[in-house]
């Protein structure tokens, strides 16, 4: 027979890992990101704007969510390098409601997830 201290022990554990999973898939807004800069997360939207800034230095293309460049509350941005990867996301991706996982970062003031990986973008049914 186990003994009871190691049995509360495995279950607290069990129980950590589960909590621990369930805040990690928790997804949070566009406008919310701008608090979770620095934290890996889930930010979802619809994808109200778009530009492929071919003459740019690094020829990034932006997804703008849920409100359109200018006024943008968040971006995923997708680096020329990856691009292809990605196909044409400017195209693929405006007007659908999507979800994208990764590192919060701050561009001026706007929260924003670099995707290199289109596993990263999830488009919402």
């Amino acid at each position: 027979m186990k003994s009871p201290g190691l049995l509360i022990t495995t279950y607290l554990a069990l129980l950590l890992i589960v909590v621990s999973a369930s805040a990690q898939s928790k997804k949070i807004t566009a406008a919310e990101a701008k608090n979770h800069v620095g934290e890996t997360q889930t930010v979802c939207g619809k994808v109200v704007s778009t530009h492929y800034a071919t003459s740019s230095k690094g020829q990034p293309t932006f997804l703008n969510l849920d409100e359109p460049y200018p006024k943008e509350v968040f971006t995923i941005l997708i680096w020329g390098s990856e691009r292809a990867k990605f196909g044409k996301p400017e195209e693929k991706y405006r007007n659908n409601r999507v979800c994208v996982t990764g590192k919060i970062t701050d561009f001026r003031g706007k929260a924003k997830i670099a995707a290199t990986d289109p596993r990263q973008v999830e488009v919402q049914k």
